[in-house]
């Protein structure tokens, strides 16, 4: 095994990259079309070749070449190895496929609950008021759990999107003891769900989730595995990519035992569009970024960010970037050349490099790098022509990107989904009783309101019956009453008749 990497050539020599020293991470700056990719494809090759295994994010499909022999090489990289001394070795590198959405690798998944509420705000762009919800659901399910209640189990959205559901239906007594939910926040979370279900991340969150030890395999011939995720449709949901990868770099520095300095990194990790993850950051997550890289250098892990300007990165992180590729920067506008002068600072001054002048002046290709030394100290800036790859520089065809992953035995265990009992189906079943018991009850009520109903009007049957005995015991037709009415006013006007003619009373004039 050699001690370094060899990455190019430069007045000074050859530079190289002490492989006891890669886990200090790194930075891999410059403005679009200087040549990055193919610095990150010579860097991932070199660590698969020495055993080291690689994880990287292919933004725009190229790294998929690493793959393949690149043979026969491009004119470019021929006059390049010719002009630098350096050999071209067509070579393919042992390389595995991944993809969040299926498509271009096998699948990756994690669960909600491994995802947590800091990372799922993240993704879900929640507001203050929305992220405590977010918490408080999460707390939640933790403590179901503890309680030994499968309903806390947050497998995949709907999951989440049932635990938010009760949230709101019990947001009284949830708010008793776990701190006040408003309707509001709930409603504005379902809504972003339904937006991050549409833009597809469900396929992101479920099971079987990926397995950490798919990063670490060994293999019998003692090289690493360049493992590519395919990035292109990720990129475009910029939340989702960020949290994903920074999810994987978490779990990494929570799951591997500490190893210390060893001759070699167990594993590089090269984290594209760098970007991404810090824009519009809080900083409690700029807080926990900068946690992960300062300490998960002990478990054998190297970081390198590849971004545009060295001033995408936050200090706090900069600052633990010890291995630097700089390709050029345009100085164009005032903040332009502010990021000039601050990257120009970082480096280890060299008498024969105006870093400020030839950063701007460096031609594709050209980088200054500056790496730790065998003793971890940074080597003088040099402008350096970076070697070409020896495997294909560019994407490869679809058909051989297919062959390789019907080949990975291991990476087609991830390819069919577990759905296993979770909230969303305990609590929409818990929720369904509820309702049928509802159900049940209103239309005992409304029985027992019709009995009552009844009841009443039998009654008031019985006492109309009742009265209509007592007033004469036999029932009178029509005519009779009518012929009885007639007699009892003849007998009326005779009577009156007869009195006036004895009092003397005159009749009342019509």
């Amino acid at each position: 095994m050699a001690a370094s990497i060899e990455i190019g050539a430069s007045p000074e020599g050859i530079q190289s990259m002490a492989l006891k020293r890669a886990n200090r991470h790194g930075l891999i700056a410059g403005a679009t079309g200087t040549g990055k990719t193919v610095t990150l494809q010579v860097l991932a090759e070199a660590f698969a070749r020495e055993g080291v295994n690689v994880f990287a994010a292919d933004i725009k499909g190229d790294l998929s070449g690493c793959a393949a022999n690149g043979d026969p090489a491009p004119a470019w990289a021929v006059a390049r190895a010719a002009e630098i001394n350096l050999p071209l070795t067509p070579e393919a590198m042992p390389a595995v496929f991944w993809d969040v959405y299926g498509e271009l690798g096998h699948p990756v998944r994690t669960t909600v609950t491994e995802m947590g509420p800091v990372l799922m705000g993240r993704v879900l762009e929640a507001t203050d008021a929305q992220a405590g919800a977010l918490t408080i659901a999460f707390r939640i399910a933790d403590d179901w759990i503890k309680a030994g209640k499968n309903e806390g189990l947050l497998l995949d959205l709907n999951d989440l999107r049932a635990l938010l559901t009760y949230l709101s239906e019990n947001a009284e007594e949830v708010g008793k003891q776990y701190g006040l939910v408003t309707p509001q926040s709930i409603a504005a979370l379902q809504r972003k769900l339904l937006q991050l279900e549409m833009d597809g991340a469900d396929h992101f969150f479920g099971e079987p989730a990926f397995k950490l030890e798919e990063l670490l395999r060994t293999r019998p011939d003692g090289k690493g595995t360049i493992n590519v995720l395919a990035s292109e449709r990720l990129v475009q949901s910029p939340r989702l990519y960020s949290a994903f990868l920074l999810w994987l770099m978490s779990e990494l520095w929570e799951e591997l035992p500490e190893v210390g300095d060893q001759d070699k990194p167990k594993l590089v990790f090269f984290f594209d569009e760098a970007h991404l993850l810090f824009r519009d950051a809080p900083k409690e997550l700029i807080n926990r970024v900068e946690q992960v890289v300062r300490l998960i250098r002990s478990k054998g892990v190297g970081i390198y960010f590849v971004t545009q300007s060295p001033a995408d990165i936050p200090e706090i992180v900069l600052s633990q970037l010890g291995n630097r590729f700089q390709h050029a920067l345009r100085a164009y506008t005032p903040s332009d050349q502010k990021a000039v002068r601050a990257a120009a600072q970082s480096f280890r001054a060299n008498e024969n490099v105006d870093v400020a002048k030839e950063i701007q002046e460096l031609n594709v290709g050209e980088a200054l790098v500056s790496t730790l030394d065998e003793k971890g100290a940074p080597t003088p800036v040099a402008r350096t022509k970076i070697r070409p790859p020896n495997s294909h520089v560019g994407p490869i065809l679809l058909a051989e990107r297919q062959t390789m992953m019907r080949a990975n035995t291991a990476g087609r265990a991830y390819e069919k989904t577990i759905d296993r009992e979770s909230a969303h189906e305990i609590l929409g079943r818990r929720a369904q009783q509820a309702a049928e018991a509802t159900a049940r009850e209103e239309e005992r009520e409304a029985r027992e309101k019709e009995a009552a109903r009844s009841s009443r009007s039998s009654g008031a049957g019985t006492s109309r019956a009742k009265s209509t005995r007592s007033s004469g015991g036999s029932r009178t037709t029509a005519v009779e009453r009518q012929t009885g009415r007639v007699a009892s006013g003849v007998m009326n006007t005779i009577v009156r008749e007869l009195m006036r003619g004895i009092l003397g009373t005159p009749r009342r004039r019509r």
